[in-house]
């Protein structure tokens, strides 16, 4: 096996493995809690492949591209709502320790209830459905601690969306233009939040701190993102920044 097929995401029979990075142990850490509370839409941990890859349980289902059309409707929508904050609930009493390394930061501040080891990266393409219903949540790399808004706001660019009308009919799967506001109350609703005051703040927020994470992981020599950024990919961020900019006002 050569070092660029060590690089990638590999299925083998009802596994997958994948390269460990340095905030592996961290991320392992957690999906153990997951499995200990019951929590059934994370992959399970089996260790670490004769090649240094994690070994992880595979769910069998719908993700990546496929996961955009699925958000669509209101039902989906209200699903990948209450998927998230299903995960929330599970992981609110799960202390790492105080040295645990995420990609992004360590676990520095104290915890409370509005406080948890957030996913980082909960899109439609990291949920896997059968039909319209989601079972899983994959790709855990930027798992981080931070408030539940942050796992909300990111999840909102993708599912109001922030994005223009022309990308949401070509790309996202919308038969027409979606009214953004209301997907957002549909969403925050499903959530279990009772005020959408501030989300559109939150998702700039979000946005913004995307663009020095993915700046830093490829310094850091980080794939894809070293990858990304060399072929330009901050001045795609920064031009959905500020399209989110120029139209808050469909979301509020």
């Amino acid at each position: 096996m050569t070092d660029q097929d060590l690089g990638r995401v590999e299925r083998i029979d009802d596994t997958v493995h994948r390269p460990a990075a340095p905030w592996t142990a961290a991320v392992h850490g957690l999906r153990r809690h997951l499995e200990a509370v019951g929590y059934e839409y994370a992959p399970r941990v089996l260790g670490f492949d004769e090649h240094g890859r994690e070994v992880l349980t595979w769910i069998d289902g719908e993700s990546g591209p496929d996961g955009w059309g699925k958000v669509v409707d209101d039902r989906g929508l209200i699903a990948f709502a209450r998927l998230l904050r299903d995960y929330h609930d599970a992981v609110a009493g799960y202390r790492p320790p105080a040295t645990a390394r995420w990609s992004t930061s360590t676990t520095a501040e104290p915890f409370g209830d509005d406080r948890v080891v957030c996913h980082g990266d909960f899109g439609p393409w990291n949920t896997v459905w059968r039909g319209d219903r989601p079972i899983g949540i994959i790709d855990w790399d930027h798992a981080r601690a931070a408030a539940r808004l942050h796992d909300v706001a990111y999840a909102l660019e993708y599912a109001a969306p922030f994005r223009d009308d022309a990308e949401c009919v070509r790309w996202l799967r919308y038969p027409q233009p979606p009214d953004r506001r209301r997907r957002l109350e549909v969403f925050a609703g499903a959530y279990g939040l009772t005020d959408t005051a501030g989300l559109a703040d939150a998702v700039l927020t979000v946005q913004e701190a995307g663009i020095e994470a993915v700046r830093r992981l490829a310094e850091q020599g980080q794939e894809p993102q070293a990858t990304w950024v060399a072929e330009g990919y901050l001045d795609e961020l920064r031009s959905r920044v500020a399209w989110s900019r120029a139209n808050r006002h469909l979301f509020e």
